[in-house]
This record gives structure tokens, sequence and C-alpha cells, in this order.
């Protein structure tokens, strides 16, 4: 409906071509193994991580490329990136190829999850495809696999074959990373809660060159804790640690720099009772829990491991019960799936939170496995570099929230950790790597470690993982024409196009397409994110719109107001909602009977004004309903201004959207009522007719113009004009706006009338045009030019500032 916001026949990885071989690689690759003779080298490529703008890690490093060139001759193909920590010319100089298209490469080598749109049918892919434990969020992903034909390797289940132990992983780097966020994270919230604590020295992992830098910063922190202590009130600060893996590993190793005990679980109810001892207060207390420590049988009896492998449902974890009230920070690294009990339940951290006395425990949650929904219930998203914490309380319901000053455990679930430390992680990882990936460049196929880590290939399961098709069937029955990846077309790319890119961007499942008139301009702003193209965008070319169109899911409109009729045409025809921030204007809403017989939304008037003022407007209308008062006087203002500190021109004005949008609304009309007096000021007025004083802050000197038809919001935002005493919807500018504005007006320099243009190839040239004065006059006769045109004396305040403007 339409509305304001108010109103309602290659082979590729065929095993058969290898003949005995499990095959892994191309047609090509196989006929090299089948011959006997020396195996062709095989094209590796190395994709660009594009999962978010942080992900700046490898899979193989330059120095591991030349080396691998060296010893095998391979082709290795580079995606470029602008953000990798090693850069296009480094790789170029070990002897790889920078190349944009890696359909020529027969296996890809990457770090993160593969967007479904950009995965390669019939190739071998080696990356972390959090896929093999039946993680539901990836499901879509793993159809994806299978009907493309791809070979999947995953780093995780490249393990010893006689050990089982894992060969590649970031594990330590992992758990380097989570430990300085979660000290930093710690600081943060700490202070929030009115306490100082040697912890608000740490900085985020990225904020680092090296580990070495940590490191001089840990001794630091570890000799403020000596000199100055810890915050009395969380005395003695338990840090628990879960998990005996590379994870705990790497986060014990920045942990154990500081000053600490180590203490058993047995001992946790000793030290609480003697909590005010004053060695509590200038060390940190270490607690390595183990399965044993937190699982009992729900029938009684002692913890037997090979018993819980076998059976997990006849065990329950009572750490809630026995370590959690006692836990400053849990430091959860334990490997989970979901035949086993969770760590920590919603309801365990209910029970904890409504515990006064446990204010001061499970303050924070570094989950470094990050398994979402996994081992702790409560833990429902992967946070961001960007935005590492979130906080929940659970007392009363489950209440998600990011106010670190609100009530609630701090959760640090970050899902690329080690790519805040990317040089280290990257060598590390590339170092381990190595010997697999010579192997696949070589042709070595049945190589038993890359062999055992499938997890499928040619359109089915390994048999290891075919229990796999269940899980991906109870996924919501998402298949891959159902992916969650939604498109969207932004139409326009002028100054207000920027901020939606930004957030649009920080999703995964969002592909952005910018069309415009003016590619450069799209390419400017498309170059600075991820899953974002560009497109020419001509809306008096029916094939060019509804091309652009047909391909998306939802329109977003932001190009001159006028364009928005076409657009929402074509937008009808092929079904896609569709939502602008403009004005409904008369030829909008004549769509709205075909809108409504396409089943088709198409939103209006939701950006700042209109938009945010109108959902501000509502909420304040609605409370007011719901108390059963009746609103007699509504006075809406509404601005988008520059920070005191910038308002340093004439203006006191900085342009975020269209400067010529901005420049005409003052050619606008307006209608309101005041006192219980309707007014009207006539186009062309509204400068003049400003309201030159709005006290709504002491500190701040605004004045306000009407914002056009105020009259007609009555209705939609459900109030009663004729009971009204006052209907105001008016614009806020710091004071003397409207003066220069005015004069403007009045010299004709705000005209649309073509007839007036003035063709001029600069601003000097257009304006003494358009007063009528020879070019090249001095300032002085445009100055006196100005003054006669408006009726001032050349000493008048006015005409210096508007000299000052016109510059």
């Amino acid at each position: 409906m339409i509305s304001s916001v108010l109103a309602n026949s290659k082979q590729g990885l065929r095993s058969a071509a290898a003949g005995s071989s499990r095959a892994l690689m191309g047609t090509h690759a196989a006929k090299a193994s089948v011959s006997g003779s020396v195996r062709k080298p095989l094209v590796l490529g190395i994709r660009r991580e594009d999962k978010n703008r942080w992900e700046r890690r490898v899979a193989l490093t330059p120095a591991h490329v030349k080396r691998l060139i060296r010893e095998t001759g391979t082709t290795v193909l580079v995606q470029p990136s602008n953000t990798r920590i090693f850069n296009n010319a480094s790789f170029e100089k070990a002897g790889a190829v920078i190349e944009e298209d890696l359909s020529k490469a027969d296996a890809i080598l990457g770090i993160k999850e593969v967007p479904i749109a950009k995965l390669i049918p019939e190739k071998t892919y080696l990356i972390f495809s959090h896929t093999h434990k039946g993680q539901s969020y990836n499901m879509p992903s793993l159809r994806a696999f299978l009907d493309k034909g791809i070979c999947l390797i995953d780093y995780e289940l490249m393990t010893d074959p006689q050990t089982s132990k894992r060969l590649v992983l970031f594990g330590r780097h992992a758990g380097y990373a989570g430990m300085i966020d979660g000290l930093h994270g710690l600081g943060q919230r700490l202070l929030a809660l009115g306490y100082n604590s040697p912890f608000i020295h740490m900085g985020q992992a990225h904020v680092y060159p090296n580990l070495e830098c940590v490191n001089t910063k840990l001794r630091h922190v570890a000799n403020i804790i000596a000199d100055q202590g810890l915050p009395e009130a969380f005395a003695p600060m338990v840090f628990t640690f879960t998990g005996s893996g590379n994870v705990t590993q790497g986060a014990r190793a920045i942990f154990d720099k500081l000053p600490h005990e180590n203490i058993a679980v047995d001992d946790l109810p000793r030290i609480f009772s003697d909590r005010y001892n004053d060695r509590y207060k200038t060390r940190l207390l270490a607690l390595q829990v183990d399965a044993k420590d937190y699982l009992e049988r729900i029938d009684g009896g002692a913890y037997n491991r090979d018993e819980y492998r076998a059976h997990p449902e006849r065990y329950r974890s009572v750490f809630a019960q026995k370590i959690a009230p006692y836990t400053t920070m849990l430091i959860n690294g334990i490997y989970w799936e979901s035949k086993y009990p969770r760590l920590l339940t919603t309801s365990d951290l209910a029970a904890i939170q409504s515990q006064r006395e446990l204010k001061n425990r499970m303050l924070a949650i570094a989950d470094i496995s990050c398994d979402i929904g996994g081992s702790i219930e409560f833990m429902s998203h992967a946070s961001t570099i960007d935005s590492p914490f979130f906080y929940v309380d659970a007392r009363d319901g489950l209440v998600e929230h990011k106010d670190i000053e609100k009530p609630g455990v701090q959760i640090n679930s970050i899902d690329n950790l080690p790519t805040e430390l990317p040089f280290e992680a990257s060598k590390h990882f590339g170092d381990s790597l190595y010997p697999f990936a010579k192997a696949l460049a070589t042709g070595d196929l049945d190589h038993p470690v890359l062999r055992h880590a499938i997890i499928c290939q040619n359109g089915g399961l390994e048999e290891q993982h075919r229990h796999l098709e269940s899980t991906m069937a109870e996924a919501r029955g998402i298949r891959v024409g159902d992916s969650s990846k939604k498109n969207v077309l932004l139409a326009g790319s002028g100054m207000v196009s920027q901020p939606l890119v930004d957030y649009l961007a920080k999703s995964k499942d969002t592909d952005i397409t910018i069309a415009s008139n003016d590619l450069d301009e799209a390419r400017r702003l498309a170059y600075q994110f991820p899953n974002t193209k560009v497109a020419l965008l001509n809306v008096s070319d029916t094939i060019n719109l509804d091309n652009l169109v047909g391909e998306c899911d939802v329109v977003v409109s932001l190009v001159p107001a006028h364009l928005h009729p076409q657009i929402a045409n074509a937008a009808i025809k092929h079904g896609k909602s569709m939502v602008t921030a403009s004005y409904l204007s008369p030829e909008m809403q004549k769509l709205d009977s075909l809108a409504r017989a396409a089943s088709v939304t198409i939103i209006n008037e939701i950006g700042l004004d209109p938009g945010i003022d109108h959902c501000s407007a509502m909420k304040v209308i609605d409370q007011a309903h719901a108390q059963g008062d009746r609103v007699r006087s509504f006075i809406s203002w509404c601005g988008g201004l520059a920070a005191p500190e910038n308002s340093d021109n004439q203006l006191g004005y900085k342009f975020s959207w269209s400067p010529r949008g901005v420049l005409t609304a003052g050619l606008n009309d307006a209608r309101f009522k005041v006192n219980g007096k309707l007014r009207q000021i006539p186009s062309g007025q509204l400068f003049a007719y400003r309201f030159k004083h709005v006290p709504l802050y002491p500190g701040f000197a605004f004045e306000g113009l009407a914002n056009r038809d105020s009259l007609q919001y009555a209705d939609i935002y459900g109030l009663q004009l004729d009971q009204m005493d006052t209907m105001f919807r008016g614009t806020l500018r710091y004071q003397g706006y409207s003066e220069i504005l005015d004069c403007l007006l009045k010299l004709g320099l705000l005209d649309l009338d073509p007839q007036h243009a003035v063709d001029a190839s600069s601003a000097g040239e257009f304006l003494t045009q358009a007063l009528g004065v020879r070019s090249g006059s001095s300032q002085s006769a445009v100055a006196k030019a100005i003054a006669q045109r408006l009726d001032l004396q050349t000493t008048d305040p006015l005409l210096a500032r508007l000299m000052l403007a016109l510059e």
C-alpha cells in the first residue's frame, strides 16, 4: 500500500575421473593423476576476505606463496584487497598473479565463510565453513556447497591421523585476542558501574601492532594492580577458564602475565568466606575448570569421561550453582555440540542475576568459542570488532541491550578474533597450512589429512557427515533458493546515500547495488564497502529500470523526489517493496490503488524530517491517548544542524543532503494553526515570515521556519484539528540563516525558472551575470549592486555577512 510512515560438462570434482583416488580438484588435475607421469601443478586461488572490513587475515602469506611457487611450480591467483594485512604488491613480488576472477583456480583458499552468491561451482574450497557441527545458521551455505557441486574442505577437520589433534588453526590467536578484549571490556564495565580499575588501560587487541606491544601494556597493568590494587567491592576477582585447547591456552598466555594465583573449585567457599583479606586486592584468581568440575550424573554417581562422551544425556551441568556465583569473568573455550548439556542456560543466568548478593559476580563472559546458542544458551549472536559487547539481563524475561550502564552480563562473542592480530595470526596459520597447500598444489589428491577434512563433494555429503542432511531439513526448511541473503537496490548516490550503505553493509546477509546516473560518484561510494556494486541508472529508460528493480528484493529511492513515481511504478510492476525519505506527493498518492492490488508496500516520509519526527510525535501522542488525555496543542521542531563548533559559516549550516533541496525548500508555502487561528505563508515568503527566536534551550540561538502543510498531519496523527488550539510543524536553523536565504531569494539566485538560467563557467561569472554587473567587476562594485537590489546601506552588517556567504 502507498502511505506515509504513519498510515498504515564440467566434471569438476568428480571422483570417478580420478580413478581410485579421491578427487579434490578439477578434471585436468584428475587426468594428471591418472596418467602416471609427473603431475601437473594445480592452480591455487587465495580469495579476498569479505565478511567484514576487519577481516585482514590471509591463508598463506607472501613468503608462503613464494616458497610454494618455487617448490611446486604452481600458479597462485590472489584476489586484490586493500584491507589485507599483506598488500597486493607483496604478493606480486612473491610471484603470485593478482586476479579478481578466481574461476581459473582449481582450489580456492580462504578464511571465513564465503557468501553463497560468490561460490564458484565445481571448485574445491578450503575454509572455516562452520557447518560440520550442524550450526543451523550456516545450513543454507552447506546446501549451497552441495547444490553447486563444490568439494568443501574444512580446516577444523584437518587433524593428525594418529592423535586426532587439529593441525591447521588460529586457536591460540583467538585466545590471545579474546582475553585482551575481555580485559578491555571488563575495565569499561567497571567504570560504567562507578569503579576505576587497572583494566581501564587495556585497549582492544586490534589497537596493538603486535604481541610485543600487548606484553608491554600487560606489564604496565600488572604494576598498577600490584601498586594500587583492585576495586575492593569486586574482590576477590575470579577469572574462570573452561576448556584446555589452544583457545584457552592462548587466553591463559595473556592472563598469566598479570599478578594471579591459581585456585581450584573446592577452594571457592573458603576464599569467599575470607574475601576481605588484603591479599585479594593485589592479585587475580585463576580458576581452570574441567568437565568433571561442573558435570554430575542425573541419577547420582561419579563423573566418568567415557560414559559422558557416549551418553551425555545422563549428565547435567551444575556450573550455575557451583562455580558461577563466585566468578567475575568467564572465559569460555570449550568445544560443544548439541548432544551435550549446556554450561549455562538462560534460566541459570536469571537465577544468578536475581540474587542481590551476587550483583558483582558474573560481570562478563568472553565467549571465545563463539558457539551461537551453544554451551552458553543466551549467547544469541556473534558480536563484531566495531561493537564487541552486548549485555543480557535475564531477570524478567530475556532482555538484550548495548547500554553498558544498565544491568546485565557483558558478552564478548567476536567470531573472528584472530583478525585483530592479523600479521602474527596469518603467519602462524600459513605455517601450519603450508604442507597441505603444497600437497594440494602438487595434485596429491589422496593426502589423508585433506581427505579426512572433506565435508562434501560431487553434490553429496561424506559418510561421516550424512547426519547433517536431517539438520539441514530441520533448519526451517531453508534451501539456497530461500536464502536469507537479500539484495537492496539503492537508487541514488548523493550525500544521504553513504550512511545507508554504511548501515546495510554491516550485515553479511545483504548485497547492495548503488544505481546512479553518476557512476564515478557511485563507485567512490561503493569502493568503501563490501558486498556493494554499482549500476547505471536512467529513470526515463524503462528497460534499464525494470532490469534493476527486477533483480532486487527491496528498493530504496533516494533520487530527487519528482523521480520517485517512475521507480515506484517499476517496484509495483515487479512486486518489490520500496522506501523513500521524501514527502508523500500527489503523484505518489495516485499509485496507492495499484500498490494495494499488487500487495506491494511503499513507505514514504521515513527519513529525519519527515520520518523520525513523525515517530517521536506518535510516541508522545499515543502515550497521551493511553492515559485518557486529549491533545489540544501540538508543536514539533526538527532540524539537522551542524554541531555549534562546526557552524562556522554565514548560514550556520552544513549540507548533509541535496544542496538544491535545502535551498529551494524555502520556496514552499506553509499552513498551520496557532492560538486558534489558521495561518498561511505564501510561496516565496517563508524566510521573511520566520520565527526569529525559538527558545528551546538557553544555550542555543535557534530560529524556525514553518514546515509545509502542518494541518494535514492532524488526521494522520489521530488528532482532532477542530478541537486544537495549535497544530504546527517547524524546521530549526541557527539564527541568521533565514536572513541570508531571503537575500538570495530576492536576488533571484533561487529562481527555478529555466528562462532565467545563466550560462556561466565559474561561480564568480554566475554571480556577476545574475546581478547584471560587468564581468570582472571589483568586490565593492558587486557589493554596491547587491545593496541596491536589496535596498540596503553599504554599511549594513547584513551586506557584509552576505558578501562573506557569497565568497
